[in-house]
C-alpha cells in the first residue's frame, strides 16, 4: 500500500537548477513528497535567460505521461511551461478523468522576459485547461494576458480572480501581486470569498524560478491532504525563505534556496 504522498510536474526543464522540472523537483523533497515529472520542453536556460527551446515531440509526452500513470497513483500535480496547444491536449485527454488536484502555473514568461509559450495556445489553455484546474496560480503579467485586463492595484487583481472563476471556470485563483509596490500580496478567490496572504518583500536579486517554486509547494502540500488555503498559506511561508536565504549565483537572476526553510524559524505545521 502506498503510503507517501506522490506529486507530478509536467514541466520545461533548468539546466541552471533555479526553475521549471528541477525547481518543482527540489520543493517536492523538501517537503517530504514523492516527486516525479514529464518533461515537455528541453530549455537552454541560466540566471540571465532563455538562450534556446526545443519542445519534445507530442507522441513522448504523452508516452511519458502513460509511463507515470499506468504504474504510480497520482495524489496532486501542477503544469508549469507548455508551450503548445498541441502539448495542452495530450496532458488535457490524459488527466481529464483523473480525480486528483492539479495546480495550474500558467508559464509563459521568465524572470528574464524571455517567451516561452506558443500564443496560439492560450486560447485551449482559457477554454480546456483552466476549468480542470483545483486553483490557477498566475503572476500578474499572465492574468492580464489570459484574462485580457489592466492590473495596477489589489481591487484590479480580484477582477481578474473573478474573471478566472465565473468566466473561465477554474474552482478557485491565486493572483501573486510581486510585480506591484509594496509588501507582496497575493489575493485567493475561491468563487465565495477572497483571502489575503502577504509577506514581507525580499531585498534580493535572487528570484530565479520563484513562481515554480511557489506552486510546487501548493501542489506538494495538496497532495500531502492539506486544505486549499493552508496549502497557500504554508507554501508562502516556503518561498519567503528560499528567497530571504537565496544566493548570489551566475551572472544575471540568481535562483532561490529551496532549502531556505530549513535556515529560519518557520513552521510549516502550524500554517
Amino acid at each position: 500500500m502506498k503510503q507517501v504522498s506522490t506529486v507530478l510536474t509536467i514541466a520545461g526543464t533548468d539546466p541552471s537548477g533555479g526553475a521549471g522540472i528541477q525547481a518543482d523537483l527540489k520543493t517536492f523533497q523538501e517537503l517530504q513528497t514523492y516527486g516525479m515529472s514529464v518533461i515537455t520542453s528541453v530549455v537552454a536556460q541560466n540566471t540571465t535567460g532563455v538562450q534556446s527551446v526545443h519542445h519534445l515531440p507530442v507522441d513522448f509526452i504523452e508516452e511519458q505521461l502513460d509511463s507515470v500513470l499506468t504504474d504510480i497513483p497520482v495524489d496532486a500535480f501542477k503544469t508549469g511551461m507548455i508551450a503548445t496547444e498541441e502539448m495542452m491536449r495530450i496532458i488535457y485527454h490524459r488527466l481529464k478523468s483523473q480525480e486528483i488536484y492539479y495546480v495550474l502555473d500558467p508559464v509563459m514568461v521568465a524572470t528574464s522576459g524571455d517567451v516561452l509559450i506558443d500564443e496560439n495556445a492560450r486560447e485551449y489553455l482559457r477554454d480546456y485547461l483552466i476549468p480542470l484546474s483545483t486553483v490557477i496560480t498566475p503572476n500578474i503579467p499572465e492574468a492580464e494576458y489570459l484574462t485580457e485586463t489592466s492590473i495596477t492595484s489589489m481591487d484590479d487583481m480580484k477582477v481578474a480572480a473573478k474573471i478566472f472563476v465565473h468566466e473561465l471556470g477554474a474552482s478557485a485563483a491565486l493572483i501573486k501581486g510581486g510585480h506591484l509596490e509594496g509588501e507582496p500580496t497575493d489575493w485567493l478567490y475561491n468563487g465565495e470569498e477572497f483571502y489575503k496572504f502577504t509577506s514581507n518583500r525580499i531585498n534580493t536579486t535572487s528570484t530565479h524560478g520563484t513562481g515554480c517554486t511557489y506552486s510546487a509547494a501548493i501542489t506538494a502540500l495538496l497532495a500531502q491532504g492539506k486544505l486549499l488555503l493552508t496549502s497557500i498559506e504554508s507554501a508562502k511561508q516556503f518561498v519567503t525563505a528560499a528567497l530571504k536565504y537565496s544566493f548570489p549565483l551566475g551572472h544575471g537572476n540568481g535562483p532561490t534556496n529551496h532549502w531556505g526553510i530549513r535556515e529560519g524559524s518557520y513552521d510549516l505545521e502550524r500554517h
